[in-house]
């Protein structure tokens, strides 16, 4: 005699019900394995007890997939690396956001830095015709490093490589293998080195907080302005905006509605150009362009030290102005042979046969155009110190 029509209806009920279930056990299960498997590979082998060896013998696969993906995190790390030790300003481990949170705020010289991978694929993106013009607010220098043309890229606040005289007409520049910032500040901007041709007083680039550009490269702003009114997209990479957006020349915002660039803005923070973005990605430069270029089929360029075009545009030294510097400068590799021999042997190298005497040590050294953030922890810190100062003193005066 067949069963009721209801009675197969709750039977099938009941069965997706315990399928279901054996599937959230499994899964719990599985993520309960996993977790202890994870555990146990962060200790070192000497320490793990027989039977985390056993659960580690018993999930080859799973551990095998762990490791993997272990050594795929270290792989982006390293390529990382250089992006997360270069300092800015108001980023999540800027200087200024490191204050307000009251961690110390180290700094170092970056000479050591070399060009990320976001600086290589900008580069390569130019190079094939998908970017027309760069224009960085970085003092760094990388840009010029990672081989784009210097016809291609403004600096607008200058670079740390870069020294100019600005009594020629036309101004002359001097690159150098050092920076140039090391006894510059705010308003104070002469270098202690002098002009070959016209012995005036060379100054550094650098654009301070508070200050106005007046100098023709490496700030390059005609060239910045007539590519901005030509632009149809614009893509922002890592920067806060807080001061580009001042820049109203750049954003194309004079132009009727339907005409003006589309605006893509890649940082991990909000940004004043948000709501005028077509599109904004919290997200990390480095891993967007690796992303993005796999999309357009293009490699990355590897950087390399012997291939970087600085070594090639630098001026030398005088002989009398070796000791107009103390800090380290970039040096070829060994093995390298594209360098003359006057730029190996004219002037003094961090790991070289010949150094200044009085060379600082690089791992406190501060570059002069990231003084003043270093400065507001100073005043801050005395403020501090006058406010307990002022405190103790009025506790004894009450005593």
């Amino acid at each position: 005699m067949a069963e009721p029509q209801g009675s197969e209806e709750t039977s099938s009920r009941e069965a997706r019900k315990i399928a279901q279930k054996c599937q959230l056990l499994v899964k719990a299960e599985t993520r309960a394995r996993k977790k202890k498997i994870s555990e146990i590979l962060k200790k070192p082998e000497e320490v793990r007890t027989q039977e985390e060896v056993q659960i580690l013998q018993q999930s080859p696969e799973v551990v095998a997939d762990m490791q993997k993906r272990a050594r795929r995190r270290d792989k982006l790390k390293e390529q990382l690396k250089e992006a997360a030790s270069i300092p800015d300003y108001r980023g999540p481990n800027g200087v200024w956001t490191m204050l307000q949170q009251g961690r110390p705020v180290e700094t170092r010289s970056l000479t050591d830095a070399q060009p990320t991978v976001t600086h290589m694929a900008l580069a390569r993106l130019h190079q094939e015709g998908y970017v027309k013009y760069v224009v960085s607010q970085n003092c760094d220098g990388l840009h010029l490093r990672s081989g784009l043309p210097r016809n291609a890229f403004s600096e607008v606040h200058g670079n740390m490589y870069i020294e100019v005289c600005a009594e020629c007409d036309p101004e002359t520049e001097y690159i150098r293998l050092f920076d140039v910032t090391e006894r510059t500040s705010l308003h104070r901007h002469v270098t202690d080195r002098n002009c070959h041709s016209c012995g005036e007083p060379l100054r550094d680039s650098i654009v301070h907080f508070g200050e106005r550009s007046c100098l023709e490269s490496p700030h390059n702003w005609e060239d910045a302005m007539d590519h901005a009114k030509k632009a149809d997209t614009i893509l922002c990479l890592g920067s806060s905006l807080k001061v580009l957006k001042r820049y109203s020349c750049l954003w194309g915002m004079t132009r009727v509605l339907h005409k003006r660039p589309k605006l893509f803005i890649v940082n991990l923070q909000w940004t004043p150009k948000d709501d005028n973005a077509t599109l904004k990605i919290n997200g990390k430069c480095d891993e967007l362009m690796v992303l993005l270029m796999k999309k357009l089929g293009l490699e990355i360029p590897v950087y390399r030290r012997e291939n970087d075009p600085i070594f090639k545009l630098a001026i030398p030294l005088l002989p009398d102005e070796h000791g107009s510097f103390s800090t380290c400068q970039l040096t070829l590799p060994t093995d390298a042979t594209s360098l003359t021999t006057q730029h190996n042997s004219d002037s003094p190298t961090c790991n070289g046969e010949e150094k200044n005497t009085d060379q600082k040590d690089n791992s406190s050294y501060k570059p002069g155009w990231f003084g003043k953030g270093c400065a507001k922890r100073r005043n801050s810190a005395a403020k501090r110190r006058k406010s307990n100062t002022a405190t103790s003193t009025s506790v004894k005066l009450s005593d």
